[in-house]
């Protein structure tokens, strides 16, 4: 849709918005352009820290277009719209996006352009971004696109970082492991958001059945730490830690999640020498008529081919020690 079309009356001076980032991710090109192509992947990374992305349209060729819900810490809803120009698998992708205001009419439109070249397993990624038109209270949006894109691309970068570790030749060295799990809860979004994130609340539930937690320290921000204490049956003391990287209230968290020692430094596991120092968590939270449902997915990062693959080989009983740990979760939130 060109801006007559959209019926944008375009404001002067729309090149001081003009901007060009670079990244360079550790993962060959057609990772991080499926990144950029698949629905699943997209709603894990777009948009700047805090927020969350739900995409109700992504058809990434040609002609083809975007829909996408972007929601602020505090629950404002941007929509946004978009076409793509052009794809060119696995380099490039050229697509015309913009916000809409509360009538669904658009504010801007932006050019953009991603190119992406890879060398020695790794791609530069250069994305311009060109205002074409806009309205009279577009400034207020277009003013922040810059940091808005440099955080999101810092997202991406993480989420690629999550999917495994790559050979040379741009192929993944292994499969992505990446395991998930969804549970609903009889109980409002706001409430389950708070039993993740207050120390008493999580020590009434957090951990496989049978064991103690106590939480020895919990800061719900990013780089914060929550670093805790399972007491298993048998006596034995078992450490580990949460890091947070994102925290939008009440729908969202990123964590890594680590084992660790009583000084919170990052240990290996205890039941298995090769299980991976660290796994990234992205845990959200969604509710529809005052019920909520979780989804938990988690992969290893800078981890190797051996620790990735015990990771796989774990996924049944991880599923079954989740299910026991939100059943204890499911009862604490009908106690209250």
């Amino acid at each position: 849709m060109s801006a007559n079309q959209a019926g944008i009356n375009t404001v002067d001076d729309l090149s001081k918005y003009d901007l060009v980032i670079t990244r360079v991710f550790d993962a060959p090109t057609n990772v991080v352009f499926k990144a950029w192509t698949d629905p699943a992947q997209v709603a894990m990374w777009w948009g700047p820290n805090g927020f969350t992305t739900k995409v109700h349209e992504l058809d990434a060729r040609a002609g083809g277009t975007m829909l996408f819900d972007m929601i602020a810490p505090d629950g404002t809803v941007f929509p946004m719209t978009g076409t793509f120009k052009e794809i060119t698998e696995p380099e490039r992708l050229v697509f015309v996006s913009g916000a809409l205001n509360a009538n669904g009419k658009p504010l801007f439109e932006v050019l953009t352009t991603v190119a992406l070249t890879e060398q020695g397993g790794k791609t530069t990624l250069t994305l311009q971004a060109r205002v074409t038109a806009a309205t009279a209270g577009a400034p207020q949006y277009l003013k922040g696109m810059e940091a808005g894109w440099s955080q999101t691309l810092d997202r991406l970068g993480r989420h690629v970082e999550s999917l495994g570790n790559f050979s040379g030749a741009g192929k993944p060295a292994v499969i992505p492991t990446e395991f998930v799990i969804t549970r609903e809860f009889d109980a409002p979004r706001e409430l389950v958001f708070k039993a993740w994130t207050e120390a008493e609340r999580l020590a009434r539930w957090w951990g496989p059945k049978g064991c103690a937690i106590e939480v020895r320290k919990l800061e719900v921000k990013p780089g914060g730490v929550f670093h805790y204490v399972m007491r298993l049956p048998n006596g034995q003391a078992m450490w580990g830690k949460f890091v947070y990287r994102e925290i939008a209230r009440p729908e969202r968290m990123v964590f890594v999640n680590s084992f660790s020692d009583e000084s919170s430094a990052t240990r290996r596991s205890p039941f298995h020498e090769s299980w991976p120092l660290e796994v990234l968590n992205t845990m959200t939270l969604a509710e529809h008529d005052g019920k909520t449902t979780l989804t938990l997915r988690g992969g290893p990062i800078n981890a190797t081919a051996e620790e990735r693959k015990v990771f796989l080989s774990f996924h049944e009983s991880m599923q079954k020690g989740f299910e026991g740990t939100f059943e204890q979760l499911e009862q604490y939130l009908a106690s209250l």
